[in-house]
């Protein structure tokens, strides 16, 4: 199966802005990119240097990233989903999903600043079992009409989620341990690795496919690729060598400042990888 590659838009640091998402949203398009993806960090205390404090909304870019385009898939790498109403998230996404034609791809996990949590006043402690329970609620809020939700830690009775997405939404759980991959095994419809090389990756695409050796459960990678700050030639290297590991797709994050700069980058990965 070929590799298919994603790009991250300008969301944080000086480069994001409105008029910057549309560009790079419809420049990937028009590149061959297979997707579009944004990160999600709803606050940022002070005293933690990543990601940049200067973050855009993830939903609110999606959406004005999928209003610019036709056919590329919306991702969010990854989306913290312990953080957010899950009432709402389903809602919301359904939304995305419907408005866009059914071009979404979450990416989920559990996050990893507890200090995020805190100041959202949502428990850090338990949020992989909340993330267990979310998921569940998802995909019957997704699929049957009206919902009744008995968990733990959410309740529903008699709830309607309207409307209902236009596809079924992949999942790709996000992570690096045990518990992660256990949950993509069982819950999930993929693996979103973040920052690892290929030889970390090695082991987890072993783990994940001795129970999910099916080629639609896709295992993807993010990486920092950005070929105006690197070597194009180190980049060919690690995307063979992720393709050897295993991974079946990629999202690139470059770290320009200006938009110009930005989409310069991306036309030169799509050269790199083989989309031009």
């Amino acid at each position: 199966m070929a590799m298919t590659y994603g790009i991250h838009l300008p969301q944080y640091g000086r480069v994001a802005s409105g008029e910057a998402v549309v560009r790079a949203a419809r420049h990937a398009e028009e590149l061959g990119f297979a997707d579009v993806w944004v990160s999600d960090h709803i606050v940022h205390p002070a005293g933690q240097t990543y990601p940049s404090p200067f973050l855009l909304d993830p939903f609110a870019t999606l959406n004005w990233a999928a209003a610019v385009t036709s056919r590329v898939r919306l991702g969010t790498s990854v989306l913290v989903m312990p953080q957010h109403n899950p009432v709402w998230l389903a809602n919301h996404l359904a939304s995305v999903d419907a408005m866009s034609g059914g071009r979404l791809v979450v990416g989920a996990g559990i996050g990893w600043s507890k200090r995020e949590y805190e100041a959202l006043g949502q428990p850090f402690e338990n949020r992989g079992k909340r993330l267990d329970e979310i998921l569940d609620l998802l995909g019957m809020a997704w699929r049957e009409d009206p919902v009744t939700f008995e968990g733990s830690y959410y309740r529903l009775d008699g709830i309607r989620f309207l409307p209902k997405p236009a596809h079924e939404i992949p999942i790709w759980i996000g992570g690096g341990v045990e518990a992660s991959f256990r949950r993509a095994v069982e819950k999930g419809d993929g693996f979103h690795v973040v920052g690892l090389k290929p030889p970390d990756v090695v082991p987890i695409v072993e783990r994940l496919r001795r129970d999910r050796p099916q080629a639609a459960f896709t295992i993807s990678a993010r990486t920092g690729w950005d070929p105006q700050g690197m070597d194009p030639k180190m980049i060919r290297e690690e995307n063979a060598a992720y393709a050897d590991a295993g991974v079946q797709h990629m999202v690139a994050a470059p770290w320009r400042k200006d938009i110009e700069s930005w989409l310069k980058s991306m036309e030169l990965l799509a050269d790199i990888v083989g989309l031009t």
